[in-house]
């Protein structure tokens, strides 16, 4: 009888410590429930306070940079190939290389194409050029020095201002076994041809070491027989040669010598007036300057055959005393120069 109440108080222990653990349990869950939906109504609430936060940084701080917030929306990473993966099939590497060809073969083809039409347009442009005839070359003006002031106003107005520039070389022509050319002004007859040629060709070109002089002594030995057409032709033709030659001043003195013999004063003048500017030292430069006076007085221009006359006397006083005393004491007669 005793065992069996302790028995009884025993299980009544055990069902009163058990029912002890669960009434704590629960009251501990009642507890925490409440404080687990504390905690994540306050998470909720820091988040947004966060996003709140990041918001103002934007308008505060705008542009994405990582030193006052992250960015919220990033790329995604790109993908790496696999160790030892190919990077493309042997296929589209074809593809690709064809790809590149056809644009090569095009490019090639356009330029072809654009230097055929070119080739095109500068044959039709030589065809047109070689069909139209060729202007005639202007001939060149012979090389002149400058004069000093003084005489330069003299030889202006003997020449109405044409000293100021060079005189152009009238253009030659070589001597051939022709009938006489008609001449600017010609006033005395002219001998048949086959007899004038005749002439002409009696006369003998000198053959020396000096092959410009031989060209000047020709055309001196034409002068000297009177043959002036042909005399001035063969002197152009040793100043265009030689336009430096020792002789030069010579030529060009003569060729106005052969243009006066010949009654054209006008274009004897030219040239007078010409070798008087290209080298006043030269040989016949004082020849030229009276002879310019001479012309200037068959022209019946007084006035500038005075000046002619004033600047030999000055620039040449021992010639106009000397070896041309005569001929510019005969030029002076008959003008009247103050």
């Amino acid at each position: 009888m005793t065992g069996i109440p302790a028995m009884r108080f025993s299980g009544a222990t055990h069902t009163t410590r058990w029912l002890a653990g669960v009434a704590v349990a629960a009251v501990l869950i009642g507890v925490g429930t409440p404080a687990l939906a504390q905690d994540a109504n306050t998470n909720a609430r820091l988040n947004k306070v966060e996003s709140e936060v990041r918001a103002l940084q934007r308008k505060v701080f705008p542009g994405a940079d990582g030193k006052y917030f992250e960015p919220e929306i990033t790329a995604a990473p790109a993908p790496r190939p696999a160790p030892g993966a190919p990077a493309s099939t042997p296929l589209s590497d074809l593809l690709t290389r064809m790809d590149v060809v056809e644009q090569q073969m095009a490019r090639l083809t356009s330029q072809v194409e654009q230097n055929t039409n070119r080739i095109g347009q500068l044959e039709a442009k030589l065809a047109a050029s070689a069909a139209a005839p060729a202007p005639a070359l202007a001939p060149a003006p012979m090389p002149a020095d400058a004069a000093p002031a003084a005489a330069q106003s003299n030889l202006d107005a003997m020449s109405g201002g044409a000293s100021t520039r060079p005189l152009p070389a009238p253009t030659t022509t070589p001597v051939t076994a022709a009938p006489r050319p008609a001449s600017p002004a010609p006033t005395r007859p002219v001998a048949a041809p086959s007899s004038r040629v005749e002439a002409v060709r009696a006369i003998a070109k000198p053959q020396s070491a000096d092959a410009g002089d031989d060209e000047y002594s020709y055309g001196f030995r034409l002068w000297e027989a009177k043959f002036y057409p042909e005399a001035q032709q063969q002197l152009k033709l040793f100043l265009e040669k030689y336009p430096r030659h020792e002789r030069a001043s010579w030529g060009r003195n003569l060729l106005g010598r052969a243009y006066l013999d010949d009654n054209n004063p006008s274009e004897a003048a030219k040239w007078f007036l010409q070798n008087f500017q290209t080298d006043k030292r030269g040989d016949r430069a004082p020849d030229s300057l009276l002879y310019l006076a001479v012309s200037m007085k068959q022209l019946k221009d007084t006035k500038r055959a005075c000046i002619a006359l004033a600047e030999f006397s000055e620039t040449y006083a021992s010639e106009a005393a000397g070896r041309l005393s005569g001929l510019y004491g005969s030029t002076r007669n008959g003008l009247n120069c103050s």
